[in-house]
């Protein structure tokens, strides 16, 4: 894990640009925010997210975060099924303020495209430096 500019970044993901990340866990892929995303709504207070079974499609969104701040798209990294919802989120939405990239991941999905759409995340290295540029912006 590196801290950037007061954000987590941790090693072994792949992240979008419309702050969320992927982990590669066999032939499924857990999502979710990434720090600089809660950091950004502060206090998370409600999450919309989809039932397992459906689809997501790369960049288009498919579900919602409210804060006290705002309400913000959820944008697929991935394409693939929903194989798996945390339901935890729903009910306690702090726990993607509380712990993003353990306990408040969103959801398991079974990618239908893999090595094609990774291609269009960034690693690691690619995700600090995008880090660094998003905090010198704000």
């Amino acid at each position: 894990m590196v801290n950037v500019e007061g954000y987590e970044v941790p090693e072994g993901l792949y992240f979008s640009k419309d702050f969320e990340w992927v982990k590669i866990e066999g032939d499924k892929v857990r999502i979710g925010i990434t720090d600089y995303a809660q950091k950004s709504l502060r206090e998370i207070v409600y999450a919309e997210l989809p039932s397992a079974g459906g689809e997501i499609k790369q960049n288009e969104p498919y579900g919602t975060v409210e804060s006290v701040k705002a309400v913000s798209d959820l944008v697929a990294p991935l394409s693939g099924r929903i194989e798996e919802v945390n339901g935890e989120v729903s009910s306690k939405p702090e726990l993607l303020n509380e712990d993003p990239f353990m306990k408040g991941w969103l959801l398991v999905v079974k990618p239908t495209n893999l090595q094609a759409e990774l291609a269009n995340l960034m690693d690691f290295n690619a995700a600090v430096e995008w880090h660094k540029s998003q905090a010198q912006s704000k």
